[in-house]
């Protein structure tokens, strides 16, 4: 497990210039190929996302082309559905089109540092967002406190299932965090586990955080254990669904506490109808809006400073380190509909309407 080097996050942003809108322009045919709007720029970004099949991955494009285009530049964008090969092509085509910053969501922590070394070499930024690059002159890391997250998970666990049987259910083992959330589940994990309170009746990781491998892998360990399960780590709320799914199978929804992460509009529904038991929201619009703002500063020559750093193998990145938010049905309604990051009627969708909470 990296290092992290805790404590407040200082950016120093010394503004050298004033953005310029040009008026009176049509920039869409100058910047054709981009999400650029009226605007006449001349800072470009390149915007690699692993999957936009993805709920969580759609939210981050959309905050983050908002953001960046408000401060004066193109966006990029492509998807690599999930295929790092494809996601290395792709970078490198942006490359070639001489943009000035890369901000990347990796398929695989561990397969960008050549092409982060060919973009270093363009004298091109690059800005890691969520997901750690491993042994890579990169610029900048955007994220979460993703121990938080994994700490969150358990601890919300053992609260309520202090002594039973716990199923580990990892997510995508090439993808840095997903380590960073094992090793913060273990951290409240382990000490119970070693004073034989908690059993540990299972430990497998689902590739690409892939609900349908979830649902496989849950419904094995029920048959393996007779359903005798009392809580499911599950990382995500992808792999949150796939074990629900699996213990739906089984009738068993309800009596396993089952922990998800990013707030997705099927998981929160669920929590909502009693089904998983929490999630953990990032809020999205936070870390998008940061990251495009930590890619115009650096490319314009602003400084950026951080208390906050993390060891990728080679360097102590700054880390522009934000704070997650444990959800679960009794503060739904606050964190989720309060922050809109979904609306009342599709939170609570599937919840009769005098079950539900009153309206804000």
């Amino acid at each position: 497990m990296k290092a992290i080097k805790r404590g407040m996050i200082v950016l120093v942003l010394i503004v050298v210039s004033t953005l310029v809108v040009a008026c009176g322009q049509d920039a869409a045919s100058e910047n054709e190929g981009t999400s650029s709007g009226d605007s006449d720029t001349s800072l470009k970004i390149g915007l690699s996302v692993v999957d936009l099949t993805l709920e969580r991955w759609q939210h981050d494009r959309d905050i983050f082309i908002e953001r960046a285009e408000e401060l004066g530049a193109e966006v990029i964008v492509q998807s690599a559905d999930g295929d790092a090969d494809k996601q290395l092509s792709q970078i490198e085509n942006m490359l070639s089109q001489n943009v000035d910053v890369l901000v990347i969501i990796a398929a695989n922590s561990d397969a960008l540092a050549p092409i982060v070394e060919q973009a270093k070499d363009q004298g091109v930024i690059v800005v890691a967002h969520d997901r750690l690059i491993n042994n890579a002159e990169i610029d900048a890391y955007v994220s979460f406190d993703n121990e938080g997250v994994g700490e969150m998970q358990a601890q919300y666990l053992i609260d309520r299932v202090p002594q039973g049987k716990y199923f580990l259910l990892g997510g995508e083992p090439s993808d840095h965090t997903a380590h960073m959330f094992r090793q913060g589940q273990m951290n409240i994990l382990q000490p119970l586990i070693d004073s034989g309170d908690i059993e540990v009746i299972g430990d497998q990781w689902a590739d690409g955080y892939s609900g349908e491998q979830a649902l496989s892998i849950i419904e094995n360990a029920l048959t393996a254990n007779n359903n005798d399960i009392d809580a499911i780590v599950a990382p995500n709320d992808s792999t949150a669904g796939g074990a629900i799914q699996a213990l739906e199978g089984q009738s068993l929804i309800g009596e396993i506490l089952v922990t998800g992460q990013d707030a997705d509009l099927a998981a929160v529904q669920r929590i909502a109808e009693g089904k998983q038991s929490m999630t953990v929201y990032k809020p999205i619009k936070e870390i998008a809006t940061t990251s495009a703002e930590v890619a115009v500063r650096l490319a314009e020559g602003e400084e950026l400073e951080a208390d906050v750093t993390i060891d990728n193998g080679i360097k102590e990145v700054p880390f522009v380190q934000l704070t997650p938010i444990s959800v679960d049905k009794d503060n739904l309604l606050e964190v989720i509909v309060e922050d809109e990051f979904h609306s009342y009627e599709d939170v609570y969708k599937n919840v009769p309407e005098d079950e539900r909470p009153a309206k804000p």
